[in-house]
């Protein structure tokens, strides 16, 4: 990859991105996801924590989170490189259950993002898995073996309680995973904590405790940062004005919505959006 952005390749799940500079704060949503830096490093902040990682650890994403990621150290000579994998529960459960870990679990519930030492093992299957791209025509045949290969190594290294916690029914991370993918289809609409709590069958505090030690932040401060970084997306890419984007996403006033929007990223929304075009 010799041009700067994010690429998706021939390889299922498998993304790999590269900057020749350094970059300013980029608001996204994370998806279930192992992220590998080959050059450079990265600085990730969830709610008011900052994880950083590089070539010689991982991060892992078991949920989807909004982040603020930020490349850092990367130069014209020395460009910032990483891929990102997705990773499927599916896929998850299946492994677990071949290496017989379904009942090994330590704690029930921590941070959906979290960073691990890389091993030698994780980085030659992740090498093995890149190196395909090499020869397009194995990819249908290896790439499952491989990526199902990378899934074990991690589950037996430090991310092994986090995974298999969000992956196994029943376990209460995994009750909070299915609230998370609710947020996430349905955050422009009113929530009520209870209620939530009620559907995955656990007591409002309770519930409260265990989405915000996952996330690191509670349920409404979570759809909060889903609308506004989903009103930028609009504001920058379709022709909407603040107004409209804060209605589409589900704020019932443009002014609150303005507020909020500037606490956030700096600049009321008009003018972050003629600064974002002119940067970019």
């Amino acid at each position: 990859m010799q041009t700067d952005g994010t690429q998706e390749t021939a390889i299922p799940g498998l993304r790999i991105i590269r900057s020749s500079q350094n970059s300013e704060p980029v608001y996204s949503v994370y998806e279930p996801s192992l992220c590998i830096v080959a050059q450079g490093s990265k600085v990730v902040m969830l709610g008011n924590e900052t994880f950083q990682y590089d070539s010689s650890s991982y991060l892992t994403a078991s949920v989807h989170l909004p982040i603020t990621g930020q490349v850092i150290g990367a130069s014209l000579e020395v460009p910032y490189l990483s891929l990102q994998l997705r990773l499927d529960v599916n896929q998850i459960l299946d492994v677990l259950q071949s290496s017989q870990q379904m009942g090994e679990f330590k704690s029930e519930s921590r941070r959906g993002l979290a960073i691990s030492r890389m091993s030698d093992s994780l980085h030659d299957a992740v090498l093995r898995l890149v190196r395909l791209l090499d020869t397009p025509h194995d990819i249908p045949v290896l790439s499952a073996g491989l990526h199902r290969e990378i899934i074990y190594r991690v589950l037996q290294d430090g991310q092994n309680e986090t995974l298999r916690n969000f992956a196994v029914i029943g376990s209460q991370a995994q009750r909070i995973a299915k609230v998370i993918e609710r947020l996430n289809r349905t955050f422009d609409q009113p929530i009520r904590v209870e209620e939530l709590a009620q559907e995955v069958r656990m007591s409002t505090s309770s519930f409260y405790n265990y989405f915000k030690e996952v996330t690191g932040m509670s349920p409404i401060q979570y759809q909060k940062q889903l609308r506004l970084q989903e009103a930028r997306r609009l504001l920058f890419t379709e022709e909407l004005n603040a107004a409209e984007a804060s209605f589409q996403v589900g704020y019932e006033s443009p002014s609150h919505f303005s507020r909020e929007y500037t606490r956030k990223f700096g600049l009321p929304p008009g003018q972050d959006r003629r600064r974002l075009r002119k940067h970019l």
